[in-house]
């Protein structure tokens, strides 16, 4: 006979994070590694990572970042990224699928490619765009942290459209991974 009280199960936010993890291990970028799943009545109905459109050349094809070579600062003029964002690949994959995200939850995990550090995965305002427009309801995000309740940051996608309506989009309180 087991006992109950001795099996440990990792809390769901947990649970969907370790899967978007291992989702970001395909990513193409040099930079980082950036997997996101969708979960809607507790089932994953979509995943991306951050990668080149199908059936192009990524930047670990070229063996180079485009963006860095000419000299761009990171959070400015992802239009020159060959990757497509984790999050809008999420996205997409539902609608190739023709899975409805009304109501999901999207699960944002980030690592640094080379130290294999976590990140905070905030999303880029093209991101938080397509998100609040996806009618998603929660975004889950990791972030650096010892113990469990320190590893991931929760936001509500309704609070994030309550604050542009009532500040606008340039007062956002957490942009590009760092809060103001």
């Amino acid at each position: 006979m087991y006992d109950e009280a001795m099996i440990e199960r990792p809390a769901k936010e947990d649970y969907y994070l370790n899967i978007a993890r291992v989702v970001s291990q395909r990513s193409t970028c040099l930079k980082v590694l950036i997997g996101a799943i969708i979960v809607k009545e507790d089932q994953i109905i979509a995943a991306g990572y951050v990668g080149a459109p199908r059936h192009t050349r990524s930047s670990l094809d070229h063996g180079f970042c485009l963006r860095q070579k000419l000299g761009i600062p990171s959070g400015a003029q992802y239009e020159l990224c060959r990757s497509v964002h984790a999050e809008q690949n999420a996205i997409i994959n539902a609608a190739r699928a023709g899975v409805s995200l009304l109501g999901g939850d999207m699960f944002i995990f980030g690592e640094n490619r080379e130290s294999g550090g976590t990140i905070f995965a905030f999303p880029c305002f093209i991101c938080k765009k397509m998100i609040i427009n996806a009618g998603l309801e929660r975004v889950v995000v990791s972030r650096p942290g010892e113990r469990s309740a320190e590893r991931f940051e929760i936001f509500r996608v309704s609070e994030w459209a309550r604050e542009w309506r009532e500040q606008d989009i340039l007062e956002d309180s957490v942009r590009y991974g760092r809060k103001e």
